[in-house]
């Protein structure tokens, strides 16, 4: 789709897109200036630069050397739950955020912690996760480090001591929101999104003053209730003129979606933000906006003003999408050379399964092409900018579709890389099929998990699985934008694969699951070295100098929407949780930490008959599996249920399910939804996969 350019909007409404309902910020302090080491060794910012390229400059390690890389030192995080940040290194520290938006401050050459600060988000929070309660990282710039936590506060805190600052609330508590993305800051301005779609929130991204935390300007991706009038936002006009005709029925019942929940990037030349936007809510147009539409803005990249929000261009990747794909996926500006012109581009490789180079200036679309194999679409127009979309792909009602790629996506949110050197852009690139169908009764169910579409349960056959697995392969990508083709793929063991870190020694770090840390020849894909951690590396890995040394850092751990939804693909060990930071350096002599075990627990004797088991299998996929994975196989995580005490006798399984014994901790109650002949269906089917699938060991 081509670009939609709007009039400069008028100065008054650029004026009003200041909530004044919006609670003031606590504590805003001014700073003195933070005196900084040699910068050109940081890693400053969540891509490195402003244009997200993961590309560093230094050398020291590189393709002949690497395979002298060693553990520096680790530090390990002191809670559980899941790790996808992306570490930021400025002067001769570290800042890392960890489960539940937790910061720490570390030194750089040795990993003591310097401080530490927890924003103690309540427990009972998680249950609006998706993806558990994780956090991709903070934002460091002038003195203060910034950090967004799962309950919607924008904090500051002071990057010498992590004193609080100021702390701002995005949204109400009491809403079904979440915040897992990691803030950006261009120049005075603290962007953040959210997410939720899945709960029913209408989506939206936020700049804050960084150095009060008042709201500067809001912009909302989908139009609300046309009873409630016109928001008072900057995004108003944008709404009305190009999004509220592409929407149909009444989608505000149910949210709408559209959260901004990670990638954003800024241009400091053109001054323009540019954000992505996820899929709708529920997943099923048919729902959520009967009789179609191309429900501007869900899955686009969208271009604004960034002092004022004001809209400029955007780009749908997915009109009117109905397979959760979200166009949230890391984004890259870059330079490249087509044709004759030099164009400078805006490059996203979404889940979808097209690789999109656009015109950052004007979000003229300049190529679209299948960087994974995609079913959904035969290609996308180059005309229109539109996929042309293959008969069936919309599932329709009693048709089932097998679409490539899944929901997972061809890429999913971790990070990807570019490389000025080679020309190439490393994807974390992933090949996998997903059954979709339309949920047979949709019933809208407030603060649970609402997408209208069927989730097939994991059937107790070790045959099935193994098919399963055998339909999900993760490889590393090495594409080439210009020639519009792929250069090499890696494959890896496994489906799922992290972030990727580019050098200027010609190599490519990436996060392979269930092997640690990996670094590839950047010109063929040749594997050259391998950690000995056994923990995922999700996020960006990154690198920085300090006292003439290069490291190679990354955050590592459990937790993603892969092993929480898929988790059955790839089951765990022993590994202890909660996860860490890893740092390297050539000729590292620290000692990497072993796994620990404790004795598996035994599950009860499988009594359930077959009836039972279906039932159960299909209740646990609709409200157990999100959090607990697939065929009740965690993820690392999150209890592996298994292994639950609660296990043991059918009226103490119910406690935590019916009558909220663990929300406090997260877990929510079931009572308005469940009866007790599913809890105890549910149950059957646990002890059911725990004998069929074998059994874990339990988790320190």
């Amino acid at each position: 789709m081509r670009r939609f350019p709007l009039k400069p909007l008028l100065a008054v409404l650029a004026s009003s897109s200041v909530l004044a309902a919006q609670p003031p910020a606590i504590g805003a302090t001014a700073l003195p200036p933070t005196p900084r080491l040699d910068t050109a060794g940081e890693w400053a910012r969540h891509g490195l630069d402003t244009a997200e390229t993961r590309f560093s400059r230094l050398s020291a390690i590189n393709s002949n050397n690497v395979g002298r890389l060693g553990l520096a030192w680790h530090f390990r995080f002191d809670r559980p739950r899941g790790v996808e940040a992306t570490p930021i290194m400025v002067a001769d520290t570290l800042y890392v955020s960890g489960p539940w938006g937790v910061v720490y401050a570390l030194d750089a050459r040795n990993g003591q912690l310097k401080w530490q600060h927890d924003p103690q988000v309540p427990a009972g929070k998680g249950m609006h996760a998706c993806c558990d309660v994780v956090n991709r990282g903070v934002a460091v710039e002038d003195g203060r480090v910034f950090v967004a936590t799962i309950d919607g506060r924008l904090q500051a805190l002071d990057a010498r001591n992590g004193r609080l600052l100021w702390s701002t609330r995005t949204f109400d508590f009491d809403t079904p929101y979440t915040i897992t993305g990691a803030p950006r800051v261009a120049q005075g301005l603290v962007v953040i999104g959210n997410g939720g779609a899945e709960y029913g929130v209408r989506g939206f991204v936020s700049a804050y003053d960084a150095q009060t935390g008042e709201l500067r300007w809001r912009f909302y991706t989908v139009p609300g209730n046309p009873a409630d009038g016109p928001d008072g936002t900057i995004s108003d006009r944008p709404l009305k003129d190009l999004a509220r005709s592409t929407w149909r029925g009444e989608w505000w019942r149910y949210g709408g979606g559209g959260t901004v929940w990670d990638s954003m990037t800024w241009d400091p030349e053109l001054d323009l933000l540019y954000f992505g936007v996820g899929n709708g809510s529920p997943h099923d147009r048919d729902i959520r906006s009967p009789g179609g539409g191309d429900n501007l803005f869900l899955s686009s990249i969208v271009a604004v003003r960034r002092a004022t929000g004001e809209y400029v261009w955007h780009y749908q990747t997915t009109p009117g999408d109905s397979w959760d794909y979200t166009a949230t996926q890391h984004m890259i500006l870059a330079e490249l050379k087509l044709g004759n012109r030099l164009r400078k581009v805006l490059m996203q490789a979404p889940k979808n399964g097209f690789f999109y180079v656009l015109d950052r200036a004007t979000g003229e679309l300049l190529s679209a092409d299948k960087y994974v194999p995609v079913n959904w679409a035969s290609h996308v127009d180059p005309g229109s900018g539109r996929p042309v979309e293959t008969e069936g792909a919309r599932y329709p009602t009693d048709q089932p579709f097998l679409v490539q790629p899944s929901q997972l996506g061809g890429h999913n949110w971790q990070p990807m890389a570019w490389s000025p050197d080679t020309g190439l852009v490393y994807i974390p690139a992933q090949e996998n099929t997903g059954f979709m169908m339309k949920e047979p009764v949709f019933r809208h169910e407030p603060e649970r998990w609402n997408t209208g579409v069927l989730n097939p349960p994991m059937p107790p056959d070790p045959a099935l699985l193994e098919q399963a697995r055998a339909s999900m392969r993760g490889h590393l990508l090495a594409w080439d934008p210009v020639r519009r083709t792929a250069t090499w793929r890696t494959p890896h063991s496994g489906s799922w694969n992290g972030g990727v870190l580019a050098t200027a020694g010609g190599l490519v770090f990436q996060g392979v699951g269930g092997e640690g840390l990996v670094a590839f020849d950047a010109r063929d894909g040749r594997r050259l070295w391998q950690s000995d951690i056994w923990l995922d590396i999700l996020g960006g890995p990154i690198s920085y100098t300090l006292d003439g040394e290069q490291y190679i850092a990354a955050a590592a751990g459990f937790g993603s929407s892969m092993h929480i939804t898929s988790s059955a693909l790839l089951p765990r060990t022993g590994a202890p949780v909660p996860g860490g930071l890893f740092v390297w350096k050539l000729d590292g002599k620290a000692a990497t930490p072993a796994p620990t075990h404790r004795p598996s627990v035994t599950p009860p004797a499988d009594t359930a008959t077959e009836p039972e088991i279906g039932h159960g299998a299909a209740r646990y996929a609709r409200y157990c599996m999100q959090c607990h994975g697939a065929g009740a196989v965690a993820g690392g995580g999150m209890p592996d249920l298994r292994q639950s005490p609660y296990l043991s006798e059918a009226a103490l399984f119910r406690r935590p399910l019916l009558d909220g014994l663990l929300a406090a901790r997260g877990m929510p109650g079931f009572a308005d939804t469940l009866k007790e002949a599913d809890a105890d269906a549910i149950r059957h089917y646990i002890i059911r996969m725990a004998h069929t699938f074998g059994r874990l060991p339990a988790k320190d």
